[in-house]
């Protein structure tokens, strides 16, 4: 056996380093779908309740104001940061795949009942529990990816994972052109069916999440080695029909591991604010500034256009299918540069790039030189980098904190970084919208712009470099003996 027990209390085992080695398979194919999936269903949330943002104002729908459809998405996602925070926790102590379900059959749940919804207090908990789901996804799926996926690509795969929101975004603005602008479902009918779309995909991934195991490198840590030995030999089978071939693991890649049943929250604390301080001061950075240029964007992007545009509401999801394909195309396109370019270097272009083309469209915006094409064009452009910045903060929280911790500080930094600059973003730019102002919108526009290129000077001066790195050399485990 690969793992072994050397005393009543310390492990030895090369897990790790034979997940690394592994070749590209079909089995990392199937892994890519079933965890990516829940960003599709992110993403279709976050679209269809966009787009249906303006619909939702009508007298036969919900009869909601502006600042009222910016204040669901801040529901939505004050749900999604406590769901972040005690599934994260959970996920650590519980284990990742434990997690997919309970996650998994919440968000179900509470998206069907949106459909049901019948007025702004019903609309708001609803999207909150929904949120709530989503957000304990967050923890469990990116810490499996990270785990399960092989260090030399690991960054593109991750990128690509994230951006798989968009093809969500993409089914979702399809949805709502298909509910809303033909004209064969009643409108106030059609978005309730909008979200009904969710929890029939949400169906479907229940039987992909069954055929992906726990973390080898999770069970390890926690004194389950029989099983880590046994899903590790399980997913050498699957990657190549002939694991004995593979190359050895070197001999100085067997980690010595100290067991434990949990990790207090004294020693939870002491790792991020003690031990790794300019890590959380650069997660922080990260998660803040695309927290706040995506959620302050994205969810009024209907609201631009039907309020400073003129465009019909039930014409949103056309302006929305290639803004989604374009978000999605970036990280596609440029995520391998980030394993063999450098984490660091792209990071910092990606953000600073992202922030000085929407400074540069919010005054194209702020003095009418935009029509409702154009400006869905530049933001196309914009979010094409973007995407790939706000993905690689993932990437990056994910990486840099020990395997014990890595799900709760996720959760910890997405739920610090929303709730500093991504929940009160909408209902900020809803108000300033329902200003009917140009330039009030713009200097909201500049402020993002701001902090994203802010975080690009704090990736280039403390970012670290974990291209093509074991998870282990990044961040020692805490159970790790030396």
């Amino acid at each position: 056996m690969a793992t072994e027990t050397i005393s009543r209390s310390i492990i030895v085992s090369d897990v790790p380093a034979r997940l690394d080695r592994l070749p590209w398979s079909r089995w990392h194919w199937l892994v890519v779908i079933a965890l990516g999936i829940t960003w599709v269903l992110d993403g279709l949330e976050v679209t269809l309740a966009g787009a249906v943002g303006a619909v939702l104002k009508r007298q036969d729908t919900l009869a909601l104001t502006d600042a009222q459809i910016g204040g669901s998405a801040t529901f939505y996602l004050i749900g999604a940061v406590t769901g972040a925070l005690f599934f994260g926790y959970l996920t650590d102590r519980l284990g990742r795949k434990r997690l997919f379900t309970i996650t998994l059959l919440l968000y179900l749940s509470a998206t069907a009942l949106t459909a049901f919804s019948w007025n702004f207090a019903s609309y708001a908990l609803f999207r909150a529990l929904t949120g709530a789901g989503i957000g304990g996804e967050y923890s469990a799926i990116n810490s499996a990816i990270d785990e399960l996926i092989p260090a030399r690509v690991r960054g593109r795969v991750d990128l690509i994972i994230n951006a798989s929101f968009w093809i969500g975004a993409a089914i979702g603005s399809a949805a709502v052109i298909a509910l809303l602008d033909t004209g064969i479902v009643p409108i106030s009918l059609g978005w309730r069916m909008a979200f009904a779309i969710g929890a029939v995909l949400g169906l479907i991934v229940i039987f992909l999440r069954h055929a992906i195991p726990e973390s080898p490198r999770w069970l390890m840590t926690h004194g389950r080695e029989p099983e880590a030995e046994q899903i590790m030999s399980d997913i050498e089978r699957r990657a190549t029909h002939h694991p004995e071939l593979l190359p050895p693991p070197a001999p100085d890649a067997r980690i010595h591991i100290r067991p434990r049943s949990h990790t207090p929250f004294h020693e939870i604390w002491r790792a991020i604010a003690v031990q790794h301080p300019s890590r959380s001061w650069l997660a922080m950075a990260l998660m803040t500034s695309q927290a706040f240029f995506y959620n302050a964007i994205f969810f009024t992007y209907s609201l631009v256009l039907v309020t400073f545009y003129g465009l019909p509401a039930q014409k949103v999801g056309l302006y929305l299918f290639p803004f989604a394909m374009g978000n999605f195309v970036g990280p596609l396109v440029l995520g391998r540069l980030f394993d063999t370019v450098g984490r660091r270097p792209m990071i910092t272009l990606t953000y600073a790039l992202s922030g000085i083309l929407l400074a540069l469209s919010g005054w194209l915006f702020q003095h009418g030189l935009l029509t409702a094409q154009t400006q869905a064009l530049c933001w196309t452009i914009i979010f094409f980098v973007a995407s790939a910045a706000a993905s690689s903060a993932y990437l990056t929280v994910s990486e840099i904190f020990p395997l014990e911790i890595r799900g709760l500080a996720i959760a910890v930094f997405y739920a610090a970084g929303t709730l500093v600059g991504g929940v009160a973003a909408p209902f900020i730019f809803g108000l300033l919208i329902q200003t009917g102002s140009r330039t009030a919108l713009f200097r909201g526009y500049l402020a993002g712009s701001l902090l994203m290129i802010a975080a690009a000077v704090v990736e280039a001066c403390i970012g670290v470099r974990a291209e093509q790195r074991s998870l282990e050399s990044i961040s020692t485990p805490l159970s790790a003996e030396t």
